[in-house]
Parts: structure tokens; sequence; C-alpha cells
């Protein structure tokens, strides 16, 4: 297999082994607030949308120190031992304790920083300027598939549930913990790339071997504390320059639509009583179609328009409208207190007469535009920082995930039009920033092939 083949491999397998990874883990935060309200314990006090925030609040934090653990013991067992703390996660609703529930959401935020650095790292690697494009949108793909097998088990799993028994838990937990520790021992089959040298480069490596290996003895190799600080260094340089802080509005952004459609508009449906007996299963089918948005989203303008000459501007422009059309309807469709409603739900009044269809097509949209930014940021950030794409994408991270955690936090409190105002100012202003972000790009290199996307 030629390089090219390998590397396109390795991008499969990359995407395979998160997609089991996070129908596991999707799939739990989508369904947990809503299996928390149901679980009949007394010494159980925790809340879904409290442990999010405290996920994403050290996922930020950690984001720090992610890119010095990747350099030292690499990408690829990065994320092996960051996958079983996450199948740890999952294991943990099995039969939960307050304790053991924040506990978990503090140390897989760490190892959510990790995972995360360690994938950007391996996108770059496996990537040049003419394919790395491609290669985000067949890693999107294959990661929003978590989205629709592991909603499709819940959707039948719980049909027609008006209450999710200790039962159903600990099945679904069992299962989604099997699936994350296969997702995880997946990313042993991802090959290491060599480097190929010239016929000039071969004979004078034979003609250097003796003074090589007697050099070898002397000459001291860097340390790894030395390699962790320049890591930790070179993260916080990327913070501040022009194109991070242009890209961190939009990135921010995607920060605050994560949270909506992965954990509070499931909640919002599942609290819905003019969805009938059914309202609980519709979680696990809003999950589908978000993931099927996310699909194709990642397919057409990853896989399939790698020869663009637009570049990533429409693209963008046309997940912000999508994502705008999904706020107005779900603001429309379902009722302001859904977020926070008790587990019996709300019997408030939303402006119109609530329609599982139109939710159905808001969760498609979500995803849609959600494939939209993040595909194109994937690339952009790739493609810019390509020589430090580990501090770089632990910098995208860390905007991402504290945006996160502070709108986990406020959906604790905010009713549903509060929240959709918030993602409606801050998507317009990322949008506004990454065309800028872009022309700068464009502007300063202008020889390469930056159109590919």
């Amino acid at each position: 297999m030629g390089p090219e083949g390998k590397t396109l491999l390795n991008i499969i397998i990359l995407g395979f082994g998160f997609m089991f990874m996070f129908t596991a883990f999707q799939t739990c935060g989508n369904i947990e607030q809503t299996v928390i309200k149901s679980f009949n314990s007394t010494e159980f006090h925790g809340s879904g949308y409290t442990s999010m925030a405290i996920i994403y609040g050290v996922f930020s934090a950690s984001n720090l120190i992610a890119p010095s653990v990747v350099a030292v013991i690499g990408p690829q067992l990065s994320m092996f031992l960051s996958g079983l703390v996450y199948s740890g996660y999952i294991a943990m609703f099995i039969h939960p304790f307050t304790w053991s529930f924040y506990t978990a959401s503090v140390v897989v935020g760490i190892a959510a920083a990790i995972l995360w650095t360690a994938q950007g790292n391996l996108l770059t690697i496996n990537s040049t300027d003419a394919t790395i494009g491609r290669n985000s949108g067949i890693f999107w793909a294959l990661l929003q598939f978590s989205l629709f097998f592991g909603n499709m088990y819940i959707y039948f799993a719980w049909h027609g549930h008006v209450h999710i028994l200790d039962k159903d838990r600990q099945t679904v937990f069992i299962s989604l913990t099997v699936i994350s520790l296969v997702g995880s021992v997946l990313f042993f089959l991802i090959r290491k790339l060599e480097p190929e040298a010239t016929p000039c480069e071969a004979s004078e490596s034979l003609l250097q071997t003796e003074s090589t290996e007697s050099a070898s003895i002397v000459v001291a190799t860097p340390g790894l504390g030395s390699q962790a600080l320049d890591a930790f260094k070179k993260a916080l340089q990327l913070s501040v320059t022009k194109e991070m802080l242009l890209l961190s509005i939009s990135i921010a952004y995607t920060g605050l639509e994560l949270t909506f459609y992965s954990g509070v508009y499931g909640t919002c449906i599942g609290a819905m009583t003019q969805f009938g007996d059914d309202a609980k299963s519709l979680i696990g089918l809003s999950g589908i179609f978000i993931g099927l948005g996310e699909i194709l989203g990642g397919g057409v303008f990853g896989m399939l328009n790698k020869g663009n000459r637009f570049g990533r501007n429409p693209v963008v422009l046309l997940g912000l409208i999508t994502h705008f059309v999904a706020f107005y309807l779900i603001f429309l469709n379902i009722a302001s207190d859904a977020p926070i409603a008790p587990e019996e739900g709300t019997h408030l009044q939303a402006y119109i007469t609530p329609s599982v269809e139109v939710a159905l097509l808001c969760s498609f949209l979500l995803g849609l535009g959600d494939s939209c930014f993040n595909t194109q940021l994937l690339s952009i950030v790739g493609f810019m920082f390509r020589e430090d794409s580990a501090p770089a994408f632990a910098v995208f991270k860390f905007v991402q995930s504290i945006t996160a955690a502070l709108a986990f936090f406020y959906s604790n409190y905010l009713l549903l039009h509060w929240q959709l105002l918030i993602m409606v100012v801050v998507g317009f202003l990322g949008t506004l920033s990454f065309f800028v972000a872009d022309w700068v790009v464009v502007s300063s290199r202008r020889d390469t092939d930056y159109d590919s996307i």
C-alpha cells in the first residue's frame, strides 16, 4: 500500500474508533438528564447539565497541558488511555452515586482534552494541504454515525416508556460501555507513518551510519520534560495569534450549539407532554436525525467538495442560515420552560401546536449546520497550523469546551428563548470573524492549493 493509501486508511480507522466511542458517549450525554430525572434513589442528587458543565470546564482547562501529554506519550496511546476513561464514565451510570458521578465528570474532562488534541494531531499528520479538507470530512462523517446508531437503539429500547426503569437504564449503559471499549481498541490499528527517503538520502544514510551510531552515544536527545514544556509554550503562543483570535468566536459558537443539540434539545423534546407517551423515545429519534444531518454535511462538504473553488466561506454561511431556520422553528414549536421542566414534563403551550415532524426537522437542521461549521474549522486550523497541529487543536478545544461548559451551566436556569437568542448573536458574530480569518489566510497563501477543501 502506498503512502497516500496508508494515510487514508489511518483516517478511516480514526473515524471508526471515534464512531464507536461516541456512539456510547454522545448517546449518554443525550439521555443523561432524562435518565437522572427517572433515577429511583433518594441518595442521588446529581444534574446532567451540571455534570456536562464540569466536563467541559475541566476539558477547557486541561487543554493547557494536553499538548504536553501528547508530545510525551504520543497520539495513539493518548487516545487509547482517554478512551478507557470515557468508558469508565459511561459505566458509572449502571449504578450512579453523586460522588462518583461528579468525580467521573472531572476525570473525563481531562481525558477529553488529551483525546481531541491527539485526534487533531493525527488528522494533520496523515493529511496534506490538498487532502486536509477531504480527510476532515471523512472523519466528521464517520464520527457522526455515532449519533445515528446510539440513538436508534434508544428509540427502540424506550419506545412507549413514560418512565425509565432501573433495569432499562442498566441495560443501556452496559451496552454503551462495551461499545466504547471497542472504539478504544481500534486506535491500535492506526499505522505509524515512515518518512520516505530519496535515493540520494538513502546512500548518504549508509555512508553516515557508523558516525551516527557513535555520535548517538555522546549527544543527548531532548528530554521528555523539554518536549512537554515546548508544547505548552507553543499552545500559549498560538492562542494570541491574529488568526486564532479571529477563529475563536466561531469556535465558541460551536461550543454553544454543541451543548444545545447534544444535551438540551433532546431534554426539551422529552419534556413535551403534547408529544404523548412516546416523548421519551423521541429523544433517540431526534438524535438519529441530528446524526443524519451531520453525516450528510460531512460527506458533501468534505469528501465530495474537495475541488470547490469557492473556498470555505459559503459552507459556513450555509451552516449559519440552516441554524437560524432551526432556531426559529424551535422557538415556535417547543415550550419555553422545556429545558428546565420536571420529569413529568411541561404543560405550557408553544406558539404553534407542537409537531413531532417539525421537531425532527429541526434536529436534522441542527446536525447539518453543525457539520458545516466543524468541517471547515477542522480544515482551516489544520491548514493554518500544520507545523504545530497538537497545540493548535488544543487551543481549538479550549475555546470550544469553555463555552460549552458555560452553556451547560446556564441551561440549568435559562428558558429556551434566552438560550436561542445567545446562540443567534454569537453565531452571527462567529460567521463574520470566520470570513475575516479566511480572507487573511487566502491573502497570505495565494500560491498554495488552499481552495481544495
